[in-house]
């Protein structure tokens, strides 16, 4: 996953922005981002505090090496498994 240009805090500053009453379109233009990126953030970021952001953030990166390992887990045991299963 690509990592973001924007930290956690500038995040939610922009979304700051927006709920303070700057049309999203001056928000976007303002910080060189898209309209879908902004609704994007602000579906999943809405209501957080930087703190709780940064925890999100950490909780995907660990889900996301955990998947990983079970991936590499789940193939290696089918690879034993063909193995064990063949007649010497």
């Amino acid at each position: 996953m690509r990592k973001s240009k924007f930290s956690e805090s500038q995040i939610m500053g922009i979304l700051a922005e927006g709920e303070a009453g700057l049309p999203v379109g001056e928000v976007c233009r303002k910080h060189g981002i898209s309209s879908a990126t902004y609704y994007q953030w602000k579906s999943k970021y809405a209501g957080m505090s930087v703190p709780e952001l940064k925890r999100v953030k950490e909780l995907e990166a660990e889900n996301a090496r955990l998947k990983r390992l079970y991936a590499d887990l789940a193939l290696e045991n089918a690879a034993i498994k063909d193995v064990l299963s063949r007649k010497f």
